[in-house]
C-alpha cells in the first residue's frame, strides 16, 4: 500500500507544490530530513487498501490481523460511519441503560456478558458472540470486531501521528510496515443520540469485557494528545464506532 502525499513544503521556491509517492513511514523520515517538524506543511494523502475479503477493503500493517478502512457505516476512511451499544447490532435513537439490550435497566442487572453477581446475572462470558458482534452481522465473512489485544497491538506497535483527512480530524497510523489506516475522530453518543466530541476524540469499540467493571468494555480511545486502550469510562451503553479486523 502506498500514501500518495502533495503539499506546500517549507523549502520548496515560491512555495511550490510536490507530489511524492512514498509509504505512512516514509512520509514520517521525509519530514525529519528535510528538517520540516514545526514547520506549515499541508499533507494530502490518499489510502491504497491492499485488497478486500466479503466485498469490504483491508489494510495489511503487519501485525496479528487485517485492518478495515472504514468503520462499520461509513464508506471512506474518513466517514464517521454508525455508532453501536457494546454487544448491539442496531443503532437507536437513545443511548442508555433504560435502552440497553443486555441489562434490566440499571448497572447491577446485566443480563449477559457477566462474571461477577455484584453486576448482574453470572453467564461467565468474557468476549462478544458472533451474533451479538457488529463487525461481523454487517459484514460478514471473518469480520469481527478486535480484541482488546489486537487494539493493544495497534496502539503500541503503530505510528500514531494526529492529522486532518478531507477536513476530518483524526489519527494516522502506520503499521510496522509502513501500511497506514486513518482512524477519525468520530466521538461517541450518550443518551438521546448527542454526538460528544467529534473532531476531538473517538472511541473504537473491542470485542472484551472489562472484568474489572462489567458495566464497561474495553476500547480504543483516541485524543489529539494520546491513545489509550482500558475500560475506565466506556460504559457498555455508549454508542462508538467499529473498526472491523479480519484473518
Amino acid at each position: 500500500m502506498l500514501i500518495v502525499a502533495s503539499g506546500v513544503f517549507a523549502q520548496t521556491p515560491q512555495g511550490q507544490k510536490v507530489t511524492k509517492t512514498m509509504k505512512g513511514s516514509e512520509l514520517s523520515q521525509y519530514i525529519r530530513e528535510n528538517e520540516l517538524e514545526g514547520k506549515t506543511v499541508t499533507i494530502t494523502y490518499t489510502i491504497v487498501p491492499n485488497g478486500k475479503h466479503n466485498g469490504h477493503e483491508y489494510v495489511n500493517l503487519g501485525l496479528s490481523v487485517k485492518w478495515a478502512t472504514c468503520n462499520v457505516g461509513a464508506t471512506t476512511a474518513e466517514g464517521y460511519g454508525d455508532y453501536y451499544a457494546w454487544g448491539e447490532t442496531d443503532t437507536k435513537r437513545t443511548y442508555d441503560f433504560d435502552t440497553y439490550k443486555w441489562c434490566k435497566g440499571d448497572w447491577n442487572a446485566i443480563t449477559k456478558y457477566c462474571t461477577d453477581s455484584e453486576y448482574g446475572t453470572v453467564d461467565n462470558k468474557k468476549t462478544l458472540s458472533t451474533t451479538d458482534d457488529v463487525a461481523h452481522v454487517k459484514w460478514g465473512g471473518n469480520w469481527r470486531m478486535p480484541t482488546r489485544a489486537e487494539l493493544d497491538e495497534l496502539r503500541t506497535k503503530c505510528e500514531w501521528t494526529w492529522t486532518t483527512k478531507n477536513g476530518v480530524r483524526g489519527y494516522r497510523v502506520t503499521g510496522p510496515n509502513g501500511n497506514t489506516i486513518f482512524l477519525p475522530a468520530a466521538g461517541y453518543r450518550l443518551r438521546s443520540v448527542e454526538l460528544y466530541g467529534a473532531g476531538e476524540t473517538g472511541c473504537y469499540w473491542s470485542s472484551s469485557l472489562y472484568e474489572s467493571n462489567q458495566n464497561v468494555a474495553i476500547s480504543l480511545t483516541v485524543y489529539s494528545h494520546g491513545v489509550r486502550c482500558d475500560g475506565s469510562t466506556n460504559i457498555r451503553y455508549n454508542g462508538e464506532s467499529v473498526r472491523p479486523v479480519c484473518p
